[in-house]
């Protein structure tokens, strides 16, 4: 991790030592409802008033589930690096194992132990984190930004010539389902029910029957890959010297998955809306630059994807901040609190934050996100291209008529919708290669720089807050082209089914990876073999139905 992206030494102080302790404004009634319209439309505004109980707030996750709220810096960086004050394995959380919060209450999903790198801690942790590190690790982020911008012509093929579209379900929320069934190599017959069942969990369209689909498809893939291993995420995850049982390799997926489709998203509609709405940037965006990477810190600021999560669990009673926490109580860090802090200097909170990357969006401590790279490269280049391809985009409503999507987690608009003069559909040179496309529209010799548009009126023909047509749509056809072959696969595949598709085609043949980097936490290992699951077959929840629940607001 570099220096810019490393956040400021806490100094781990003792618990409860040196940070600013509440006013006594904590009765048990004065809870602070995360759910529902008003917090969607105005979190800062709420994050503003739990500030008055000092570093740490009593809030409502949802109905009858009660949380501590860490709205502070320093704080939530303690909270973040004391694994051992603060565990991640929800198996603590008292509530939920006395009866107290339902097993079907609308955040258990997001909450419950699933046997990955997020809900463990220790050994445990460190063995599951390790596999996907290193498999992280191996991704050749030339060949992911070019396999983004190809999937992203795609997309933007299919409404190029409308000039009106709702970037969020025609853009921002199925680009990271391609790339990711790019990832972890999925042959097309497979990544097609894969984009399918998850469509159907996000939209709440036949849920059981997505959840079939994708269960049957993740069990199918894994037997693939262990039968035939290619270049891919799923390959270099179950040949790691940690041995993942099918079990934690679902699990795994799941996490994976979950983190890398929503906030993903999330992420790129955030840095659309800004750059399309936000003066400091349309200014900017209508000269012919594109601030892309400071639109990008803006929003892991003041708007990161997932606002409220890492959830901890105290492992014994004590006094934080001021506040008696009790053992297995549910303490949830305010990413966008935090990183708003009054208390920072002040131009992390005055818009000033161009290169600073030391906000909390992606955590830190053991838990920090181990995909932040790719995850930022991949919103990066989605944005770059949709911009290249479609300079002239506009907000189609008042940028105060846009809705956020209800829930305590995550930061996410229902609708994104834009106009743009219609253009035609590009032809590819012989080659594949999209003419006048280089990415960085500033770089471009192919069109003159256009003059400022600091009014941007609504373009003749249309009526102010034109909603397009079919803008909710999430039915995809899942035509995005294999990437290219980079060469062979680095795993031995001498043991191959020969009734399982080629390696031509199934996209995880492709090279994502130069030659491997040697693991950091373990030697080298072949791939594995299925071992016995480690967890119980009670209480066998559908893994899914966390993504369901989390893209739907529940």
């Amino acid at each position: 991790m570099s220096p810019s992206n490393t956040p400021p030494p806490s100094g781990n102080p003792p618990l409860g030592i040196n940070l600013p302790p509440g006013n006594g404004m904590r009765p048990d009634h004065r809870v602070t409802p995360l759910h529902g319209p008003d917090f969607a439309a105005d979190p800062h505004a709420v994050y503003q008033r739990l500030r008055r109980f000092g570093p740490v707030a009593p809030v409502e996750l949802a109905p009858g589930v009660r949380a501590h709220l860490v709205t502070d810096y320093r704080a939530a960086l303690e909270v973040l690096r004391s694994p051992d004050a603060f565990a991640k394995d929800a198996r603590r959380w008292r509530a939920l194992a006395d009866g107290r919060v339902a097993p079907d209450n609308p955040v258990v999903p997001m909450m419950a132990y699933r046997p990955n790198c997020l809900f463990t801690d220790g050994e445990a942790h460190r063995r599951l984190r390790g596999a996907v590190t290193d498999s992280l690790e191996r991704i050749d982020p030339n060949a992911l930004r070019g396999y983004v911008e190809r999937s992203a012509d795609v997309l933007i093929d299919r409404f190029t010539t409308l000039g009106e579209a709702d970037l969020l379900g025609s853009y921002a929320k199925v680009l990271p389902l391609l790339v990711f069934n790019q990832l972890f190599g999925c042959p097309p017959a497979l990544g097609d029910r894969l984009v399918e069942g998850m469509s159907g969990i996000f939209d709440g369209v036949d849920a059981e029957r997505a959840n079939t689909l994708i269960t049957a498809t993740l069990t199918e893939l894994i037997a693939l890959k262990r039968r035939q291993p290619g270049a891919d995420m799923t390959s270099w995850l179950m040949a790691h010297p940690a041995q993942l049982s099918d079990e934690e390799m679902i699990h795994q997926l799941v996490v994976l998955m979950g983190a890398g489709t929503e906030p993903q998203q999330n992420l790129i509609a955030g840095a659309l809306r800004l750059l399309l709405c936000d003066d400091r940037f349309a200014g900017d965006l209508a000269g012919g630059s594109m601030p892309v990477d400071d639109a990008l810190d803006e929003v892991l600021w003041l708007d990161p994807p997932m606002a409220n999560y890492g959830v901890h669990y105290p492992t014994a009673d004590l006094e934080f901040a001021g506040v008696r926490l009790r053992a297995g109580d549910p303490v949830v860090v305010s990413f966008a609190a935090a990183n708003t802090d009054p208390a920072l200097r002040p131009e992390r909170h005055s818009g000033q934050r161009t290169g600073n990357r030391a906000h909390l969006a992606w955590s830190a401590g053991p838990h920090h996100c181990p995909a932040k790279d790719p995850a930022r490269l991949i919103a990066s280049a989605a944005v770059e291209r949709l911009l290249d391809r479609l300079p002239d985009l506009e907000l189609a409503v008042p940028a105060e008529e846009l809705v956020w999507r209800p829930g305590p987690f995550h930061r996410a608009l229902t609708a994104l919708p834009v106009r743009f003069p219609p253009q035609p559909v590009p032809a590819p040179d012989p080659a594949g290669h999209r003419p006048g496309l280089t990415g960085h529209r500033a770089d471009r010799p192919d069109r003159p720089d256009r003059p400022d548009r600091p009014d941007r009126p609504d373009r003749p023909g249309r009526q102010p807050g034109h909603r397009p047509a079919g803008m909710a749509s999430g039915t995809y056809a899942p035509d995005v082209p294999s990437a290219p072959t980079f060469g062979t696969p680095t795993f031995d595949t001498s043991a191959s089914d020969p009734s399982t598709s080629s390696a031509s085609d199934t996209p995880g043949a492709s090279r994502w990876n130069a030659p491997p980097a040697p693991s950091r936490s373990t030697p080298p290992a072949g791939t594995s073999t299925a071992r016995p699951p480690v967890s119980g077959p009670t209480d066998r929840r559908s893994p899914w139905s966390s993504l369901g629940a989390w893209w739907r607001g529940q």
